[in-house]
């Protein structure tokens, strides 16, 4: 349960006494919402958000991004330190360890670890990453309450057990928050972005299929239809795109 004390550290962590002034990490999570809608690609996302979960989460000493592949996979696109990619891929062969389990887990996709020389949850992960020098560990799922799996975790180690307390817990999962909202957005530009340009090539291939079916028509005095079966028969005989068949053709109506 929240106690008053509690309220107390959330208060003084997000704003000065002064309300009217915003706190550093008030401001961090501004400053990352403003980076957010002017990244261009999934990449600049990822790399942001790293960088302020190391900013704004004092025990954080290593953070990366686990993000998942339906057909390869999960994989590390970004990460502050080599060894944090390190940890998370001992995690992908052994199909066990914190960033894999918060794609997985209900509910708030959280996991936390305060001792992995001790974990019950990760009995050959945990050692492993300990022997490494990692002793805490704290994952949220991307999106955060959202279907299981999930697209990937954000992931932060401490070289300290207990590292990472329950306050920062709840910073991880607004950045969590943001990192999911801004890549649901950055992948839809991208996917309308490829739609309109596989229209815009359709709309191309169209038109020089239209072209070509012209010159044959008027060359050889025959119908669409028949012009149109020559090109599709020529695309089959020469194993090339029945398009590009058409602008060939085109392009050099002049030596026909």
């Amino acid at each position: 349960m929240t106690t008053e004390q509690d309220w107390a550290e959330d208060r003084r962590r997000f704003a000065l006494p002064d309300d009217r002034i915003v706190g550093p990490l008030a401001g961090e999570f501004v400053a990352l919402a403003s980076a957010l809608l002017e990244a261009g690609t999934v990449r600049d996302v990822l790399d942001r958000v790293i960088r302020s979960a190391k900013a704004v989460v004092p025990g954080a000493d290593l953070v990366s991004v686990t993000l998942r592949d339906p057909e390869r996979g999960f994989h590390t696109p970004v990460e502050t330190e080599e060894l944090a990619t390190r940890l998370d891929e001992l995690q992908y062969r052994l199909d066990e360890g914190p960033c894999v389990a918060a794609t997985r887990r209900e509910g708030m996709g959280l996991v936390h670890v305060a001792d992995l020389v001790d974990s019950r949850e990760f009995p050959r992960w945990g050692p492993a990453a300990a022997a490494l020098g990692v002793r805490a560990v704290l994952a949220v799922g991307l999106f955060p309450e959202g279907d299981t799996p999930r697209m990937g975790a954000l992931n932060l180690y401490s070289r300290e057990v207990g590292g990472l307390d329950v306050a920062e817990r709840d910073v991880a999962v607004v950045l969590a928050a943001h990192a999911s909202t801004a890549l649901a957005a950055t992948q839809a530009c991208a996917a309308a972005d490829l739609e309109t340009a596989q229209l815009r090539r359709a709309l191309q291939s169209r038109d020089v299929i239209g072209q070509a079916k012209g010159i044959l028509m008027e060359r050889r005095g025959i119908s669409a239809e028949e012009a149109f079966d020559i090109l599709r028969r020529t695309s089959q005989a020469l194993n090339v795109k029945l398009a590009q068949v058409a602008e060939t053709l085109a392009s050099r109506r002049s030596e026909l």
